[in-house]
């Protein structure tokens, strides 16, 4: 039977790691892979998250499962962190969490309750948008759709993005990016979310929200502005959030799915179903990372610690976005490129053509996704002399 099995090619970006090994040029530069890079080119392990794993062996004492909604006081520490410690929502015991693996593993509890409780509901993601959703969205059977968020000129496309929303059949989800958008970095302002939340509520939208990168584009709170906003002004949101980034937990696989309904006894049947949908997804999430962002949060210490670590990485990626377009000056190509360090988070959609990032990556050693998506965080002070200076060869 197996001998009808094609093979169909690999991941873009996986791809890019592997040809980004092989390569012997000693000056070459990693802006693929999407995962922060401290200045020495390493993704660390947070000091904050070292000590609480250092507690954790301590005192741990058992391996046992802990359900499918994951371990209860992880959810009593991220509903917060996302929702705000004073918001209405949680007050009114409207929310519900369920520990998943990784932001991903809670988009696909969104895609499959969605499709087993909505059915016949479409799908809507920004075009362009983190390229697993389509391939989340369509394995769990959902139908899947696009609105404009990116221009030709390499703009937010923002008028674009509100007619399309406007035309979504009534009752479809749309996807939102809370922050840091992936793959574009171009986020909404504050006027622009209460545009979009006029739209979802006239044409009666359910938002799914992705939320993976709080904390790396102005802040925990400031990052949140969409997500709160959204969930307090709606009966009915679904929040996807991930715990890689900000904690720099990537392998430990901690996520989140968020659900919001109209009132508790409404969140309790919903709480009900997902507990189904995670059990015939995985059964139960991992539980070291959440174990992880638990003890850091409970902890005064900790939390201050992580804190301050958090607006360290930050500072830095946007510092070098700065930095990027400043160097970028003597090649008379600032204004060009000013779009970089009006972006948020990790990613940037640059602007360079597929032609233009396949002369850096063979010429020069730079490696970035063909679409012109670079990973700031792979950027320098060392580096960024020479990466500008090879942008500026290939304009």
């Amino acid at each position: 039977m197996f001998e009808q099995i094609q093979r169909v090619p690999g991941d873009a970006i996986l791809g890019l790691i592997e040809a980004f090994n092989k390569d012997t040029n000693p000056n070459k530069v990693d802006l693929g892979v999407g995962v922060y890079r401290d200045a020495k080119g390493t993704t660390p392990i947070m000091r904050a998250v070292k000590e609480a794993e250092a507690l954790l062996l301590k005192n741990e004492t058992t391996k046992s499962y802990i359900g499918s909604h994951g371990d209860p006081r992880y959810g009593k520490v991220i509903l917060p962190l996302v929702l705000g410690e004073d918001s209405p929502v949680l007050a009114a015991d409207r929310a519900s969490a369920t520990q998943s693996p990784g932001g991903t593993g809670a988009l696909r509890l969104a895609a499959d309750f969605i499709h087993t409780q909505l059915p016949g509901k479409g799908i809507w993601v920004s075009d362009p948008t983190w390229p697993n959703h389509r391939g989340i969205f369509e394995a769990a059977g959902l139908k899947l759709g696009k609105y404009p968020y990116v221009d030709a000129e390499n703009r937010l496309d923002f008028a674009g993005m509100l007619a399309a929303i406007k035309q979504i059949p009534a009752g479809d989800v749309v996807v939102l990016h809370a922050c840091c958008h992936n793959p574009s970095g171009f986020d909404l302002s504050h006027d622009q979310w209460h545009e979009v939340l006029a739209v979802v509520q006239e044409r009666g939208l359910l938002p799914l929200i992705d939320f993976a990168y709080q904390g790396f584009g102005d802040g925990l709170d400031e990052d949140a502005f969409g997500v709160r906003l959204m969930a307090e002004n709606l009966d009915e949101v679904l929040i996807t959030s991930s715990c890689s980034k900000n904690f720099g937990v990537y392998r430990e696989r901690t996520g989140c799915m968020i659900m919001v309904a109209k009132n508790r006894e409404e969140m309790e049947n919903i709480r009900s179903q997902m507990a189904i949908v995670a059990r015939e997804n995985y059964s139960n999430p991992p539980a070291h990372g959440a174990a992880i962002v638990t003890e850091i949060l409970e902890s005064a210490e900790l939390a201050a610690l992580w804190r301050e670590e958090l607006t360290e990485m930050r500072d830095r990626i946007n510092g070098l976005r700065r930095d990027f377009v400043d160097a970028l000056k003597p090649y008379g190509l600032e204004q060009k490129y000013a779009c970089v360090g009006e972006q948020r988070g990790m990613f940037s959609y640059t602007g360079l053509m597929p032609e233009q990032v396949d002369r850096l990556r063979d010429e020069f050693g730079i490696y970035m996704v063909r679409s012109g998506r670079a990973n700031v965080a792979g950027l320098a002070t060392e580096n960024l002399p020479y990466v500008t200076k090879a942008i500026a060869a290939v304009n």
